[in-house]
């Protein structure tokens, strides 16, 4: 059968490309340059902990090494921190936050918000290191071609494929299975397809540089709002310094309404007040070492498939405004799709699993847009929130915060809740922590080869996963169990599922009582929860994940669960 054909090299390309040959599907990524991406650290990316897993599971590096996670995160108003997040993670103690302490030792005052927490922190990133990670990745793999200086000009499609020409200095036809446009903001595969890309331009604008200093809160990212030396000009109200790897930094200044020219002398100003600024003083040492502008745009793709050809990252999705990131959505989008496209190249298209990538992963965007556009007035607006809620300077922080630390409507991965994938309910099934349709959190499983590895380890190779809670059974080798208790029972109906599946034991599971039996599809979405081994439950469950028919469980079927 003819490769996927991937339109673009950016992040989502790539990661779309080795998603689908961890699966033994083949491909082909056109990239209209030259194989290789400009370095510039004023563009950077910031990871959560999801696409980070998925990318270093992906490319098989440690990104930490090439990336800079985040020990905290502060956000400030004029001199005083509002709010402060420690990441236990990073090994960092109880942040100081006594009162009276001004900018330059970046503390506040007495009613500043600390959430001493345990989750993830992010990891920055310059956008070409990331590339540069996943090319290495790519070039020891041999289901995956990269065409450089193959540039899309046209496309065609029938019942049983599609062809796409490209230009330049090896201009050829490509036959391919499917295509999937992952060719950017501008993309040629959505105009190709005339589907429409509406929304709103210039949405935010930001002055950008990245240079190598020492500030007073090393490690941490920082939002400092409304600074008290601010004035007119491209510093607007709001800073954001974002640290990455061997002292650099990236300083984002958001910029007023318009159109007004940022001049290099202008930038540079705006670099001194800042630095000075926040040391209290003269303007510390520093190295400008890149420089830009940023224009966030929100747009959403009328159509995600135009029937075998598919949209992806920035073709199909532009966001981005209040600190969010629009590559998270992107991968989402690589990591929903590679699994639908793998069962479809394997076993023949499936129409319900194949629609169900754009029903899924267009609600989710649509929903993170919507929730910007809402915010967007209050927090941007002439008078903020402070004209409608007491006390809303905190609130403007915590809204922020969100979506600089992907938490909430603005930056927390989606759910398929309403997914056309997922089965009705069934009288087994049980609550967890985790809603159907949501992520599943990381826990130690036990692996069929006997391996204790992280549940996202298994994640991406096609086959639905199925986790026992079992606790004890970390003290014994699987074999010793393996024959022992339900296991026999739940492994016939492992066995006897529509499509392969891997069974995995956890000695606990977030809200999960004993025997507890989980469904998680390969792109690490919870299914449903059963209570014990209930055959025909988990059977219409798998069906209904992987596009068959949904079904309420007969008579007859829970009976036979009883059993």
């Amino acid at each position: 059968m003819d490769p996927v054909i991937i339109v673009g090299a950016g992040p989502v390309g790539l990661t779309l490309a080795l998603a689908l040959a961890r699966q033994e599907v083949p491909s082909v990524v056109l990239d209209e340059g030259p194989g290789k991406d400009e370095q510039r650290l004023a563009r950077t990316v910031v990871l959560n902990e999801d696409t980070a897993a998925l990318l270093e599971r992906l490319s098989g590096a440690p990104l930490s090494r090439v990336g800079f996670r985040w020990a905290g995160w502060r956000s400030m108003r004029r001199k005083q921190v509002m709010r402060q997040v420690r990441f236990v993670e990073a090994g960092f103690e109880e942040p100081d936050l006594s009162p009276g302490v001004g900018a330059k030792g970046a503390r506040g005052g007495h009613d500043a918000v600390v959430e001493g927490s345990t989750e993830f922190p992010p990891l920055h990133i310059a956008q070409h290191v990331l590339t540069s990670a996943l090319r290495e990745a790519i070039a020891g793999e041999r289901l995956v071609k990269i065409a450089v200086e193959s540039r899309l000009d046209a496309l065609e499609q029938e019942k049983s494929g599609v062809t796409a020409h490209t230009r330049g200095p090896k201009s050829t036809w490509w036959r391919g299975s499917y295509l999937v446009g992952c060719d950017g903001p501008r993309s040629t595969v959505r105009k190709l397809q005339d589907i429409r890309f509406p929304g709103r331009t210039a949405v935010e604008r930001h002055a950008v540089a990245a240079l190598r200093a020492e500030l007073p809160w090393p490690g941490e990212a920082l939002l400092h709002r409304m600074p008290p030396w601010r004035t007119a000009g491209p510093s607007g109200g709001e800073i954001t310094a974002r640290p990455l790897d061997e002292g650099v930094w990236r300083l984002d200044w958001l910029l007023p309404p318009g159109k007004d020219l940022v001049t290099p002398e202008l930038l540079v100003a705006r670099v001194r007040e800042t630095l000075a600024g926040w040391t209290g003083g003269s303007t510390p040492p520093y190295d400008l070492l890149d420089t830009g502008v940023h224009t966030v745009h929100h747009r959403l793709a009328r159509r995600w498939r135009v029937g075998r050809v598919f949209l992806a990252g920035d073709a199909a999705h532009l966001l981005g405004a209040l600190g969010t990131q629009g590559l998270d959505e992107g991968l989402r989008d690589a990591d929903n799709l590679a699994w639908k496209l793998a069962l479809a190249w394997h076993h023949g298209p499936h129409e319900t699993l194949l629609d169900s990538y754009q029903t899924e992963r267009r609600a989710v965007v649509a929903a993170r847009l919507r929730a910007a556009d809402q915010v967007l007035p209050l927090l941007r607006g002439g008078k903020g929130l402070r004209s409608y809620v007491p006390g809303s300077a905190r609130g403007h922080d915590a809204l922020l915060a969100d979506g600089h630390l992907g938490r909430g409507a603005l930056g927390a991965p989606g759910a398929y809740s309403d997914s056309p994938l997922m089965p009705p309910r069934a009288a087994a099934e049980i609550p967890v922590d985790t809603a159907p349709g949501t992520q599943v959190v990381d826990v130690e499983v036990t692996a069929e080869d006997g391996s204790f590895v992280p549940l996202r380890d298994r994640l991406g190779r096609g086959a639905l996963l199925v986790v026992l809670i079992a606790p004890g059974t970390g003290v014994w080798e699987r074999k010793h169990w393996m024959s022992a208790g339900i296991m026999p029972r739940l492994a016939a109906a492992v066995s006897a599922l529509p499509r392969p599946a891997e069974l995995l034991v956890a000695e606990a599971y977030p809200g999960a009582g004993a025997h507890t039996v989980l469904l998680v599809r390969p792109d690490g979405y919870l299914v449903t929860a059963l209570s014990g081994v209930r055959p025909a439950d988990l059977y219409a469950a798998a069906e209904a994940t992987l596009g068959g028919a949904k079904r309420q469980p007969e008579p007859s079927d829970a009976a036979t669960s009883a059993r």
